[in-house]
């Protein structure tokens, strides 16, 4: 949940009550000043939503830098970290694979998903995204598309799950 000195009392509790979150923007044009990102927002307030402890999106340059950003909020305890950007095939597109040096365990079917739920929503090249979900250590990371479209349709994908496969990664019961 967002935290906010200006608002008396605590937060409404959702289901992720007290868990952390985080949210990389890979986003060249973005880290540098160019335009402001519009896609950290929405997984910021996605994630709230749903009871998560998050702060503001950590924006990044493509490549590397995404890695560390990940790493850092696993490091700190985050038991999901979500990415937007960085997923296609331009050269600097470096998301999934500063993603998956970082995994345990990888769980295709929530990229397949995300994927699906584009091409579903009417834009045949969401098959083009190449993110990438799994488990580094018990901290669920899922990459989610650079456009705001992509975001929406995969945050409604994760909405009826994510909680529970956050719970599932620390071996709640079934």
């Amino acid at each position: 949940m967002t935290a906010d000195p200006a608002t008396p009392g605590p937060a409404t509790p959702g289901p992720a009550s007290g868990l952390a979150a985080g949210v990389v923007v890979a986003s060249n044009r973005a880290a540098a000043g160019v335009y402001e990102d519009a896609t950290g927002p929405l997984i910021v307030e996605f994630l709230d939503g749903l009871g998560f402890v998050v702060g503001s999106p950590m924006v990044v340059p493509d490549g590397d830098p995404v890695g560390e950003a990940i790493s850092t909020y696993v490091s700190a305890g985050a038991r999901v970290v979500l990415t937007t950007g960085g997923t296609g095939l331009t050269p600097t597109d470096r998301t999934p694979e500063a993603t998956l040096v970082l995994l345990d365990r990888e769980v295709p079917g929530i990229a397949e998903a995300i994927r699906a739920a584009g091409v579903a929503a009417g834009v045949p090249s969401a098959v083009l995204s190449r993110g990438v979900a799994g488990l580094a250590g018990d901290c669920l990371v899922v990459n989610l598309p650079g456009s705001r479209g992509g975001v929406k349709d995969g945050l409604e994908v994760l909405r009826p799950w994510l909680v529970h496969a956050v719970q599932q990664a620390v071996g709640s019961d079934h």
